[in-house]
């Protein structure tokens, strides 16, 4: 066991844990903050993203001991952030939300990514294009993707033509 000070949504927070316990499961269990979710464990499905020194981390896969001083943002600190508060409300008044359990990750890598690219478009960086069958070349996709579900495989699209 070992003490760790994190900064956590601006706040400074004191706990005592295994170095290897993923920050995951220090925010859930230890700081009691639950917006962040446990999805896969192997950083692949993204409802346990937070931002960790600005970038989108996978919480799951980042043992406490490696975080040092970075601090750390969660969807809890979200409500007092601009650039989230703007991107929950598009999430609401574009009705993106399913059962919500892995918003919270999709919010945060939203977020992250408009942070860095504040007007991203098909062109920018980090922006991804989807793969049309049986093409070489990466294309922009007619559909909008704005949420498939990990857990029931149900997926919501948007034309933007």
């Amino acid at each position: 066991m070992a003490a760790y000070t994190l900064n956590v949504n601006g706040r400074r927070a004191e706990v005592t844990t295994d170095p290897s316990t993923p920050l995951l499961w220090v925010l859930r269990e230890d700081l009691k903050m639950t917006g962040t979710k446990y999805g896969c464990g192997i950083a692949a499905c993204g409802a346990c993203t937070v931002l960790v020194g600005g970038v989108a981390t996978r919480s799951c896969a980042v043992p406490i001991s490696l975080l040092g001083e970075r601090p750390v943002v969660t969807i809890e600190g979200m409500a007092t952030d601009p650039v989230g508060r703007r991107v929950q409300d598009a999430w609401v008044s574009t009705d993106v939300v399913q059962c919500g359990y892995c918003q919270s990750g999709q919010i945060m890598t939203a977020v992250a990514l408009l942070k860095t690219v504040p007007n991203p478009n098909s062109s920018s960086p980090f922006v991804r294009t989807s793969r049309r069958p049986n093409s070489r070349t990466r294309q922009p996709s007619r559909l909008k993707h704005l949420s498939t579900c990990e857990l029931t495989g149900r997926s919501s699209y948007r034309s933007t033509a």
